[in-house]
Formats: C-alpha cells, sequence, structure tokens
C-alpha cells in the first residue's frame, strides 16, 4: 500500500457517499428550498443571521475539524492502518455525516433550537434537562482540553524545571498570527455585514488578510508563558462567546476555513507529489500496549468518524445561520466528508514514518508528527522543511482555538436553556431566572469552572473527553430518530449507528469508572485530584446519558404519554 492508492480509495468512497447517500438523505427528508429557515422568522443580529453558503460551510468545518481528526487517527494508529482507515469511511459517511445533517435538519425545522430542544418537544421536559446539564459539562470539559492546547501551542519558550529556557520560534509565529487573525476577523466581519460586496470581492479579502497574517506572524514572532496565554486564550474566548456571531464568529471561521482549505490542498499535493510509502503494519492485534481495539478505536477516532460534539455545532450555532435549507447538504454532510479525508491524510502522515523515524526527527505529539509528515512531503518539491511545519502548525492551532469559539457559545446557550422553557417569554422571568439565562453570567459561569480544569492540564481530562464526546452522538442520534418518526420521515436506518455507538460509549465509561475507582481504592493511583475528578464526571455523564437514552428509547416504542409545547400536542 501507497499513501496515492488510499488517498484515491478515500476520495472515491467520499464523494461518491456525497453525491448518492446524501442526496437520498435530503431528498427523503424533504428539503424544501421555498421554506423560510430561523435565520429570517428569528433573526435578532446576535446568534441568527443568514450567511452566505460558503461562510456557513467555513464556521461548520473550522469548527467541527480542529485538531481532533488529526489527534485521533494518529493515535489509533497503534492498531494498524486497516482498522483506522475502515473506521473513518464507514463511520464517516453512515455515522458522522448522518448525524451532522440529520441534527441540523432537525434544528432548522425547530426555530434554529438546539438538540436540547428537540428531546424538549419529543422526548420530554425532563430529558432535555438531564440533557442540557450533560452537554453543559461536556463544554466544560472541551473547553478546559482545548484552552490548555492552544496555550501549550502559543507558549513562548521551553520550561525545564520551571526554569525559562531556549525560545520556540515557531510557537511565538502562531501566537502572533492568531492574535492578527482576531483583528483581521473583526474587520473582515464589518465589512460581510455592512459591506454587501460579491462574493469573490470577499473572497480576496479573506485571502489576502489570510497571507498578510501569516507574514507578520512569521516576521514577528511574540514570546509569553503558559499562564499569560491561559489567562488570554480565556478573556478571548469569553468575548467571542458573547458578542454577535457576524462580528468575530462568522469571519474568523471565513478565514480559518481558507487556511484548512489551503493545509488539506498541501496535503493532498504532498502526497501525490512523495507517493509515501506506508510503512505502518496493516494491523497490530486486538490488543496493543494495554488498550483494546474495541472500544478504544471508536473512541479515539471520534472527528474523523463520528463526533457528538457535531451535533452541538450543527444544531447550536449554524443551523442559525442557514438561509437556505439546500444548504444544509453541503455544509452539515459535506464537512463531514472533508473532514473524513482530513483524518485520512493524517493516517498517510503518521503511516510514513519508518518505526522510531518521528521521534528521531522530534515529532513527539500527533501534531508535530502531522506537520513534519506533510513538511517531508512538500520537501520533494522544493517547498522549505521548516516554513511548510510552522504553517501548518499554524493551522492546526488556529482550528483549536475556532473549536473553542464554538463549544463555549454553545455550553452558554445549553445553561441558558437549562432554566428556560419552550413557551416563556423574557416577561415571564423572574429575577433569578434573567441572571441565570442572561448571557454575560452564563458564560462566566461556564468558563470558571473550565479555567479550574484547565490548571489541572487537559491530559488528566482528555481520557474523559472521548467516550463523554461519543455519548453524545448516542443522544443526538436518539433525538434525530424521534424527531423523523413523529414527522414521518425516514428515520429507521439511524438505529444501527444508535445501537453500535451505545455499546461503544457504554463500554469505554465502564472500563473507565471502573479503573478509576480500583486506582482510588487501592491506592495505586499517582494522581489522587486528578483521578477522583475524572471519575466522578464519568459517573455523572453516564449516569444522565443512559437516563437521556430509555426516555427516548420509551417514546420512540410509543410508552411516553402526550406532551404539550406552545399549544401544540406531541404524541
Amino acid at each position: 500500500m501507497n499513501g496515492i492508492l488510499m488517498m484515491i480509495i478515500a476520495i472515491v468512497v467520499l464523494g461518491g457517499a456525497y453525491l448518492t447517500y446524501g442526496r437520498w438523505l435530503a431528498k427523503k427528508w424533504g428539503v424544501d428550498p421555498k421554506r423560510k429557515t430561523p435565520a429570517y422568522t428569528m433573526r435578532d443580529g446576535v446568534d441568527y443571521e443568514p450567511a452566505n453558503r460558503g461562510v456557513v460551510f467555513g464556521h461548520q468545518f473550522a469548527s467541527i475539524a480542529g485538531a481532533g481528526p488529526i489527534n485521533g487517527p494518529i493515535q489509533a494508529a497503534m492498531f494498524g492502518w486497516v482498522p483506522v482507515l475502515l473506521w473513518v469511511l464507514i463511520g464517516g459517511v453512515f455515522f458522522g455525516a448522518v448525524q451532522d445533517f440529520a441534527a441540523m435538519f432537525a434544528s432548522v425545522r425547530n426555530k434554529g433550537r438546539s438538540i436540547g430542544y428537540i428531546i424538549e418537544v419529543y422526548i420530554g421536559k425532563t430529558g432535555k434537562k438531564l440533557f442540557l446539564l450533560f452537554c453543559w459539562l461536556f463544554c466544560i470539559l472541551v473547553v478546559a482540553a482545548f484552552a490548555d492546547i492552544v496555550a501549550g501551542t502559543f507558549q513562548g519558550w521551553i520550561v525545564t524545571d520551571g526554569v525559562p529556557g531556549e525560545h520556540i520560534a515557531a510557537n511565538g509565529s502562531v501566537a502572533t498570527t492568531s492574535l492578527m487573525f482576531i483583528v483581521m476577523a473583526v474587520i473582515l466581519g464589518i465589512i460581510l455585514h455592512k459591506g454587501k460586496l460579491p462574493v469573490w470581492a470577499n473572497t480576496v479579502i479573506a485571502v489576502v488578510m489570510l497571507i498578510g497574517a501569516i507574514a507578520v506572524g512569521l516576521c514577528f514572532p511574540i514570546f509569553f508563558s503558559l499562564e499569560f496565554w491561559h489567562i488570554l486564550v480565556f478573556l478571548y474566548i469569553f468575548l467571542a462567546s458573547v458578542i454577535p456571531v457576524w462580528a468575530l464568529l462568522q469571519p474568523r471561521d471565513y478565514l480559518n476555513s481558507y487556511l484548512l482549505v489551503a493545509m488539506i490542498a498541501a496535503a493532498l499535493i504532498g502526497v501525490f507529489a512523495a507517493n509515501p510509502q506506508i510503512h505502518l503494519p496493516a494491523f497490530t492485534g486486538f490488543s496493543v500496549n494495554g488498550q483494546y481495539l474495541f472500544p478504544i478505536l471508536f473512541v479515539t477516532i471520534a472527528c474523523g468518524a463520528v463526533s457528538g460534539f457535531h451535533s452541538l455545532v450543527s444544531s447550536g450555532t449554524a443551523s442559525k445561520q442557514i438561509r437556505d435549507e439546500r444548504d444544509m447538504l453541503p455544509i452539515s454532510f459535506g464537512s463531514m466528508l472533508l473532514e473524513c479525508l482530513l483524518a485520512v491524510v493524517a493516517l498517510i502522515t503518521v503511516a510514513s514514518f519508518a518505526s522510531g523515524a518521528a521521534a528521531e526527527q522530534g515529532y513527539l505529539t500527533p501534531p508535530q508528527i502531522f506537520a513534519g509528515g506533510i513538511a517531508n512531503f512538500l520537501t520533494v518539491i522544493g517547498l522549505p522543511l521548516h516554513l511548510v511545519y510552522t504553517l501548518i502548525n499554524l493551522a492546526v492551532s488556529a482550528f483549536a482555538l475556532t473549536s473553542l469559539d464554538s463549544v463555549s457559545r454553545v455550553g452558554r446557550l445549553s445553561f441558558q436553556e437549562l432554566f428556560l422553557d419552550a413557551s416563556m417569554e423574557d416577561s415571564d422571568l423572574g429575577p433569578v431566572r434573567k441572571v441565570l439565562t442572561n448571557k454575560y453570567f452564563a458564560t462566566a459561569l461556564t468558563l470558571i469552572f473550565a479555567f479550574a480544569l484547565t490548571m489541572v492540564g487537559y491530559d488528566k481530562i482528555w481520557p474523559l473527553f472521548g467516550s463523554a464526546n461519543q455519548l453524545l452522538s448516542v443522544l443526538a442520534f436518539i433525538a434525530c430518530a424521534v424527531f423523523l418518526k413523529k414527522i414521518k420521515k425516514a428515520h429507521k436506518f439511524l438505529y444501527i449507528p444508535l445501537g453500535i455507538m451505545v455499546a461503544v460509549t457504554f463500554t469505554a465509561l465502564g472500563m473507565t469508572i471502573y479503573k478509576k475507582l480500583m486506582a482510588l481504592v487501592l491506592g495505586t493511583t499517582g494522581d489522587i485530584f486528578g483521578d477522583a475528578l475524572q471519575l466522578v464526571f464519568a459517573i455523572l455523564i453516564l449516569g444522565l446519558g443512559v437516563c437521556v437514552l430509555i426516555q427516548g428509547i420509551r417514546r420512540i416504542a410509543g410508552k411516553e404519554k402526550e406532551i404539550v409545547i406552545e399549544g401544540k400536542t406531541f404524541s
């Protein structure tokens, strides 16, 4: 096997899936271009704002991609390239893309509301409260982990035994460029919102800004401590979560989408130019280094196959910006398949290194392995290794920061919805509810908990992220299945991915709970606080997930009473 053949297989499978399965779903669900979307009917200029298909695609793609489709396949490569490739392609088409499309469709048909609202209307208020609490806890985990990762990519110097040492040039350039992105995104947001320029003009402006930010970053790196970047990242997240989407979220994602597409294009060029040989074994066994293929493979590769977080983006932010229902297929289904392609590129990069070669070249983390592999490929056509390596690292960091923009906003919306009913107007809110549903209070509370967890370190949080993420996909599948059944649309094909993901997540969380509990009871833990924290979160997340799942199954089976929301009866 070589890189070109693996890439051709992926392109044919993913492209064929979009043209056949994706269009079949759109037809079966009755996507209607004449139907007014919530971006118009609920327009408020903050969360609801119609946007060009390319802008929303950029937001969706940049938000769901992040560093996930790079980290997951590279970490899971310990089981061999065959199981990784199969799960990315099969999981991406029949699990991930379907979930993302279904979540966006259900949201657009329900006032652009989140999956939590779908659960309230079609499963019950208790299910909604449990789900929103689950989402809020999940978002805290994601913000804490990703904020620590992003701050780490900005860290200005190597620290040895608490003493700052040599500057890290690539990190300094990434930091400067990321700050430039924020400033330029605000300027671009004003241009997109007020200028009313044609699409080609906006594209030219965005590309020029992107190149300018990168050039400034390469020429003027800045160096600050990890603690400084922790604080600055959280200040940025707070602002990004409360200001109107057109002012920062849309234009920043629009800029990053070009960077991400450019990175994927460069990777594809590198693969076809270098045609790297696959040195990774096809299959290494069902148990590797104490890790079992089931469920570890399916939890490790979330983004790039199926990720519950995607359903929050599809129904939490992107659905509120859809201006034509026909845009949902390329924005949701298409974004997921493109992310799968990125996951295949990540697999090729790690597989191109001979055993131990990546570490010998100084590439230790998944992003470094990915950037180093692409840089090695592109040296074949004469591009400088250091320049390409820095640019790829920049892209990965930018995407992780973009995911933070979205997940912090989703966390804020989830917390606000905890204290709202579908039939409740602003005038009905008491003084306590007004505080709890205030976007500034909800954002601050979410980020305070996340900041506290960040101080623990993402490596203590990350083991739970994969399991919680995939359990979230279970809840998204059950919510969408109930909704589609109620409106008499095709839905039974969702039962297969639902059942498989139930087995995966319950097994993974059960193993985590048992492992952490035994370590605490037997006193073998090296980090009492970290293990206890993981145990508490694992139990809470599993318990909440099970409760929502049971209610959803009862609703599908027709064993629940009718629900009345906004004067309508749902049986």
